[in-house]
Formats: structure tokens, C-alpha cells, sequence
């Protein structure tokens, strides 16, 4: 094959260019080659070999992504993970029967490898002057188009495996992906706190609330749900003496899909026993600041801003913000562990806050937090001292029960952390899973009031002591999506969850 195809926009003309691919294999068989080979010679990746120096041999191998045929000559770009490299390939270099099955079977998309030496071109460039190239996979369907690349989302989510052959940026935002997470570990792994593993299969939905997914185990003949948080098991490896604990993994929860949640997804959640919602936020400062550092960055265009990432992040104590900005005291919209409902509203109006009657108590308070509150702060922000009445679970600033010790951590209106001061009181803790499980009843229209509690087991657990503690909740995902500057979880997640189409359609 002696020109680059294209990718054809009609299913006929694909299904004739697999026909006769699968021919030519057949062809290059019948020649005694084997066009899928067990194994291949390649001592060195690409970049290394773009790097050697002059009259160096390279032995590396990769797909190739370009080619350009001259006669009895020709030009073409190798590439692996590591990068690309240019190839010459002549005639009087690999002798004349190897050079016309180069010709006439080798083609874009086909993984080859090559043995030469390096020389530069008259353009400065690097190169293999190759004596030797060896078939190591046929490639049966034509690569996605070379100068536009893939540019339908739905196929590149789709079929990940075209998008990283056609856009090599997509790449280098999974390698940043897992330098983030391998900087998050660094972190922790160095202030001495143990990476953990909890079941993902769970015989309740608790820690959260949010609808699972639910399965059946047959050999046990019990429903098992898949996990939507960490917390529970989490705080009973805290009771039993495991100090400082994280665990990095995927969650699941079956609700709605757009550009920040994917039914799977991956969060971290990390808790340190004699410390509390201000040695959160000290450590969330050094976990996302190294992680900047991971992928080299100090700054990043996100959400239409240019962030600084550049450790230690503003502190927005709510109260005292909620004063400045509105004028009024906090404590008059609350009422214990709810809202004034009337006072809330007045504070809306003045605002510019528009509501409805359907409207919860807590979306108008985050309409005037998150729209009003957070508005001018585009920098990595850390919100501290929320009201009880949107934290039922964080445990209460002392002398103050209407504001506990939480916060959550916000860059350009995307949330990216939160963490609380943890409760160890069991009889509190009794109480607030109550009402979890009441207000999940409610939500599936079952009765609140005979609502059973979602693990009575922790219950006891707590009722063994449970030292002062201090637990955070890091979107990994969102933090990814940030300093990647990337505005949906569908970019940096290699393979997101897609609705199926019919094989006709996929096709």
C-alpha cells in the first residue's frame, strides 16, 4: 500500500477496505510471514531513540501514525507511548524484496518494528535510517483521519482506543491523571497515614445519601448493594486503633449522568484520629499543592478563569462572610438545626435570589452561597462553618450547636473536597442515622417513622470509644478535571459511562 487511506464515511466502503485487509493477510501468510509474530525485538522506546546520538543503533518498535513514499525511498513516523520517531526506509538500505513488501503491505495504522541507526536530516531532525522492519500486527481497520483527527465526542468516549491513536493530547491527560493520583499517595504515604481497602459490595447502601446500585448474591441469598461512600468502615479501622487511614477508589452511585458525575467515579476519603476540620484543611493544602507540582503547573485556565495553585488557600469563614456581604448575622436565618424559612427569604429578595415555593430551604441557601458568597473567589477557596441545618452529620462548633465544623473546598463554583470535625458521640450519631434513614424512606415514599438505620453495627462499633477525628472527602475525578483545565468528567475518565446503542448504530 503505498498511500495513507483516510477513514471512509460510509459503512459499505469501510466494510470493503476490512475485506480486503483480511485478504492481504491471508497474501502475506501465503508468503510464509507471519503477520501477527508471538514476539518483537525493540531495546529502546521511540523517544529514546529520537534522543540517541548520531550513528547510535536503535532497535524500537510502535505503530506507525505517518507515511510518505518516494519512489525507492520513503518517510515515515513511529510512535509508542514514549513518543515518535522518524524512519527512513530505502531500498538500498533494507534490500529489494523486504522493500517492496514494505510497499505493497505496510500501511498507516500497522504496529512495525525496526533496527538502524540514527542520523540527522537536512531539516535537523533526527532520525532512524532503517536496515531492517519487521511486520508485528496488520491492522485490519483504517486509522481515524489524519489531519482533523477524531472529532466526534460521542465516538472519542466511545471508542477511547481511536481517540488516544488520533489525538495524542489525550494521552498526556491520563499520564497527568495518574501522576495526580501517585502525588495524593506521595503525600499521605510520607505524613505516615496507610492506605486502606474496604468492600465495594456492602449489605447496605449507608455512609451517604444517594441511590445505589443493588445486586443479588445467589450462594448467600442476600441483596448486596455496591458502595456510594467510605465513611463507615473507615471510622470502625479508626476505633480500632488504625491512627491515620486513606483509601483511593471507585464509587458508585445510580443517579443522573452530566459534565461532573458518572454513576462510577473515583473519590478518596482519608481520616486522621486527634486531628479535626483545621487539620483537614492544612492537608488538603499540601495534597493539592503537590499534586500541581506532579504535572508541573502553578497555574491553570479553568471555568473561563486563570487559577493560581500555589498553596495555601483562602479561608472563607461563612459566618463572618455572610456578614460582609449581606449585612446581617447568619444565626437569623437559623433555627437549631433548620432554617427560618420566612428570614431566608428576606435575605433572598434582598439579594436578587430567585426562588419558588417548591424550592428546599437548602437550595435557596446555596443559591446565596454558591451564587452570591463564592462568587468573586475563582482561586481555590476553603468554606468553613456551615450551618447545622445543611450539615446534619458534622459535628457542632462548642458554645455554637447552629454552625458545625465543616468545610468544603470550591474553585470557580466546582466542588472539590469536603471535610468535617467527625462525630464520636454515639448516641448523637444514633440519632443522625435515624434521620438519614428516615429521609431516605421519605424519598422513596416508604414510612420515615419505622425506617430502619443503616448500620446498626457501627452503632456498636462506636460505643467502643472513638478518639477526636478529623475525615475529608476528595473528589479525585474533579480535582483531575481542574488541573487538567478539562470541563467534563468524560475527558478525564478513560472509559465513562455511555447509554448503548443498538449494533447497527455502534457499527
Amino acid at each position: 500500500m503505498s498511500t495513507e487511506k483516510t477513514q471512509p464515511t460510509h459503512n459499505n466502503a469501510l466494510d470493503e477496505i476490512i475485506a480486503q485487509r483480511y485478504a492481504e493477510v491471508d497474501e502475506i501468510r501465503q508468503q510464509g510471514i507471519a503477520p501477527y509474530p508471538n514476539r518483537c525485538e525493540k531495546q529502546i522506546s521511540c523517544l529514546d531513540a529520537k534522543n540517541s546520538a548520531e550513528g547510535a543503533e536503535a532497535v524500537t518498535a510502535g505503530r506507525l501514525v505517518q507515511l510518505r513514499l518516494m519512489g525507492k525511498a520513503a518517510f515515515a513516523h513511529l510512535r509508542d507511548f514514549s513518543g515518535r520517531v522518524q524512519l527512513y526506509i530505502a531500498k538500498d538500505n533494507v534490500g529489494d524484496e523486504p522493500y517492496a513488501f514494505f510497499k505493497k503491505h505496510i500501511a498507516v495504522g500497522d504496529f512495525v518494528s525496526v533496527t538502524g541507526h540514527i542520523f540527522v536530516t537536512k531539516t535537523g531532525e533526527k532520525t532512524v535510517k532503517v536496515t531492517k522492519l519487521t511486520l508485528l500486527s496488520k491492522a485490519i481497520r483504517p486509522m481515524p483521519e489524519k489531519y482533523h483527527g477524531l472529532q466526534d465526542t460521542e465516538v472519542r468516549f466511545r471508542k477511547r482506543h481511536l481517540d488516544l491513536i488520533a489525538n495524542e493530547e489525550v494521552k498526556e491527560i491520563f499520564i497527568k491523571r495518574a501522576k495526580i493520583i501517585s502525588s495524593i499517595r506521595k503525600t499521605l504515604d510520607a505524613k505516615g497515614f496507610l492506605e486502606v481497602e474496604t468492600p465495594i459490595l456492602n449489605p447496605d447502601s449507608g455512609g451517604a445519601i444517594a441511590r445505589p446500585f443493588e445486586t443479588f448474591h445467589n450462594a448467600l441469598k442476600m441483596p448486596l448493594f455496591m458502595r456510594i461512600a467510605l465513611e463507615l468502615y473507615h471510622k470502625r479501622l479508626i476505633i480500632g486503633g488504625m491512627d491515620r487511614i486513606y483509601e483511593i477508589g471507585h464509587m458508585f452511585r445510580n443517579e443522573g449522568i452530566d459534565t461532573t458525575h458518572n454513576p462510577e467515579f473515583t473519590m478518596m476519603e482519608l481520616y486522621q484520629a486527634y486531628g479535626d476540620v483545621n487539620t483537614m484543611a492544612d492537608l488538603f493544602d499540601e495534597i493539592l499543592g503537590n499534586a500541581a507540582k506532579a504535572i508541573g503547573v502553578e497555574t491553570i485556565h479553568f471555568r473561563g478563569y486563570d487559577v493560581d495553585l500555589r498553596p495555601p488557600y483562602k479561608r472563607l469563614y461563612i459566618p463572618q462572610a455572610w456578614q460582609e456581604k449581606f449585612g446581617r448575622d447568619i444565626h437569623e436565618v437559623l433555627d437549631g438545626r433548620k432554617f427560618n424559612r420566612a428570614k431566608l427569604e428576606e435575605v433572598a429578595k434582598e439579594q436578587g435570589v430567585k426562588f419558588s415555593a417548591d424550592d428546599s430551604d437548602s437550595d435557596i441557601f446555596d443559591e446565596l452561597f454558591e451564587g452570591k458568597l463564592l462568587a468573586d473567589y475563582h482561586n481555590p477557596v476553603i468554606a468553613l462553618d456551615y450551618p447545622t441545618a445543611v450539615s446534619p452529620f458534622s459535628k457542632t462548633k462548642p458554645g455554637d450547636p447552629e454552625i458545625v465544623e465543616r468545610f468544603e473546598v470550591f474553585v470557580n463554583g466546582q466542588e472539590l473536597a469536603n471535610a468535617y470535625t467527625e462525630l464520636n458521640d454515639p448516641a448523637d450519631q444514633l440519632q443522625r442515622l435515624k434521620d438519614q434513614a428516615a429521609a431516605k424512606a421519605i424519598a422513596k415514599g416508604e414510612d420515615a417513622e419505622n425506617a430502619d438505620i443503616l448500620d446498626a453495627d457501627y452503632i456498636e462499633a462506636m460505643e467502643s470509644g472513638m478518639p477526636p477525628t478529623g475525615g475529608m472527602g476528595i473528589g479525585i475525578d474533579r480535582i483531575i478535571m481542574m488541573l487538567t483545565g478539562q470541563d467534563s468528567i468524560r475527558e478525564i475518565i478513560l472509559f465513562p459511562t455511555l447509554k448503548k446503542l443498538e449494533e447497527k448504530e455502534e457499527k
